[in-house]
């Protein structure tokens, strides 16, 4: 396993890592939006770990015309507003709202990774890490020179070389990561008195 620190990027895909996926379909409100269970605890010792966190989310509902770029941008305020509250913290927030697999901000292109890089120019690839649950998003953190964490919420683990590290989900990931980043002998920090 790596070794992180604040001179790494994190970048999260958004549905089936921070939110439970609609098998099938899309979240199209606020109100169907779920945290998957510990993620907003995940979110806040990772943010103490990690130099910038951001989420990097394929949203082919736009395209499809079932969801306003407005409403999807409603959607992420809320979500940062609950990240925020529970002590954690997004630097960022990029998604792709196109039908073409081939567009080039389409995951596992590279497009929103770039778009990140032009807005935090001291972010460096081969300190990165993506997190997810699809082929897409370790094709995504591959092609990058990412390390690369696979979040086996929606589908079973992929074959060992298309991720580096294999968990059930964000927050035991997270655990793990918190647990070696402050050593065992360190309490963990509920996340409504984290900083």
């Amino acid at each position: 396993m790596a070794r992180f620190d604040r001179s790494w990027t994190l970048f999260l895909d958004r549905d089936g890592v921070l939110n439970t996926e609609k098998v099938g379909g899309y979240i199209l409100s606020w109100e169907e939006f779920r945290f998957e269970p510990g993620a907003l605890e995940a979110v806040a010792w990772l943010s103490r770990i990690f130099g910038r966190l951001i989420v990097v989310t394929n949203q082919r509902c736009i395209g499809k015309g079932l969801l306003t770029p407005t409403a999807l941008e409603g959607i992420h305020q809320r979500m940062r507003a609950a990240i925020v509250a529970a002590g954690g913290r997004l630097d960022a927030i990029y998604y792709c709202p196109d039908l073409d697999d081939e567009s080039p901000c389409r995951k596992p292109n590279p497009g929103m990774a770039l778009a990140a890089k032009r807005d935090f120019p001291e972010i460096d690839f081969r300190r990165s890490v993506m997190v997810g649950n699809t082929d897409s998003d370790m094709a995504f953190g591959r092609n990058l020179g990412m390390y690369r964490v696979w979040i086996a919420s929606t589908t079973p683990a992929p074959r060992a070389e298309k991720a580096d590290e294999i968990w059930p989900s964000l927050h035991a990931w997270a655990l793990h990561l918190w647990e070696a980043h402050r050593g065992p002998q360190s309490p963990i920090p509920p996340s409504h008195s984290l900083e």
